[in-house]
């Protein structure tokens, strides 16, 4: 039996807010269906979920919600945001080998009402990243005082910016330019508000001299979901189909979630690099065949970080190319169109996947011009998307 190739036929999400005012369990629901509508697919065909590890809902009750009437696979990822373009890959699997039909992929959290991220654990809101759960060496984190994602990042970056010579300076440009996406996308949390350098630098230190507060995404509540299909399928559905061109994982050694104090060199994101060779490898495409990157932005440095590791310009080399307006949507490579975690949302990344979709698609706020390949990329996974 010949594999197929996959394509995501539908997005869905809820809207974006600091408080839903209803369940996890409903706004993946309500995420799912909208992705469903979109696809024109009827919820009762779906045939295999995907979501995180430290997803609340649990599959046999967002089944029951939707109406699903037989399950083929399910599957859950591991490492926070670094699963959302991971999802991507298993869903093309089990596509490609036809064990599924239609995979709906779905994360939904109120992150902001709920549970804080961003503040120290508060009884189990950072289960997930404990043992069990596939980032264990935390527990090496949290008795010495890292307690959060944002002291993680600052803690690791800083080799870099010391070997390179970068700034947080550097890094408020990156951040005044994704603040400019979401100032013109209606479904960005901070539509209307774009910010300046200054505004920038005036922002309160999180981790000095690392990370001021508009380094850092958000916390919110919301929901996202997509829905893949084999390309055949696809050509037959309401949207234009966007195929998964190619997707893949890379976890090396040492490399930890967020905190990677423990691999050889601090200064790269050996996750990010061996993912793009992979992904390079298995689509025979480069560097210079992508046209957009939607990356995970949790915090600026992991933008400039990962625009190095999939070779758009060489190591320590990202803040200029950030400085000469590369990332801006008339340059080389517009990079978060959306306005990313910190302008849009903090749907752990998946939103920044359903972007990638709409440029494919050509219905994003901020279209990039021309044809080309898109890139999404969590880190330690990524996803080249193409027009079919």
């Amino acid at each position: 039996m010949s594999l197929r190739q996959a394509a995501i036929a539908g997005i869905g999400a809820t809207e974006f807010s600091k408080a839903s005012g209803r369940t996890e369990l409903q706004l993946a629901a309500e995420c799912s269906l909208a992705a469903c509508a979109d696809a024109g697919v009827d919820p009762k065909d779906i045939d295999g979920m995907i979501t995180f590890t430290i997803d609340n809902s649990d599959e046999i009750s967002l089944a029951r919600c939707l109406g699903v009437r037989d399950l083929a696979y399910t599957s859950r990822i591991p490492g926070g945001g670094a699963a959302a373009a991971a999802t991507l890959y298993h869903a093309m699997a089990l596509i490609d080998a036809r064990v599924c039909d239609n995979v709906l992929i779905w994360r939904a959290m109120n992150e902001r009402s709920q549970y804080r991220f961003g503040q120290a654990p508060q009884g189990g809101n950072m289960a997930g990243y404990t043992a069990g759960h596939g980032t264990g060496s935390l527990l090496w984190c949290l008795p010495f005082g890292a307690m959060t994602p944002g002291t993680w990042a600052g803690l690791a970056a800083r080799p870099y910016m010391e070997k390179y010579g970068v700034s947080n300076l550097d890094f408020g440009r990156m951040a005044v330019q994704q603040r400019k996406y979401a100032a013109t996308n209606p479904n960005a949390w901070f539509y209307g508000k774009p910010i300046t350098l200054e505004d920038h630098q005036n922002s309160r230190w999180i981790v000095e001299p690392v990370l001021r507060l508009l380094d850092c995404c958000q916390e919110s509540d919301g929901g996202v979901a997509i829905l893949v299909t084999s390309l055949e399928r696809a050509r037959d559905l309401k949207q234009p189909p966007v195929r998964i061109l190619g997707a893949t994982q890379s976890i090396p050694r040492n490399v930890e979630v967020i905190a990677n104090f423990y691999h050889d060199d601090l200064t790269v994101m050996p996750e990010a690099e061996g993912t793009a060779k992979r992904l390079y490898r298995q689509t025979g495409l480069g560097p210079q065949d992508i046209r957009a990157a939607m990356l995970y932005d949790a915090f600026s440095p992991h933008v400039l970080m990962q625009i190095e590791a999939f070779g758009f310009c060489g190591r320590g080399e990202a803040r200029d190319f950030i400085a000469a307006g590369e990332i801006a949507i008339d340059g080389r490579l517009p990079v978060n169109t959306h306005g990313g975690l910190a302008g849009e949302a903090y749907i752990h990344g998946m939103n920044t996947m359903a972007e990638g979709v709409r440029q494919i698609r050509r219905t994003a706020v901020n279209q990039v011009s021309g044809d080309g390949h898109v890139l999404v990329s969590s880190g330690m996974a990524g996803a080249i998307l193409a027009r079919a």
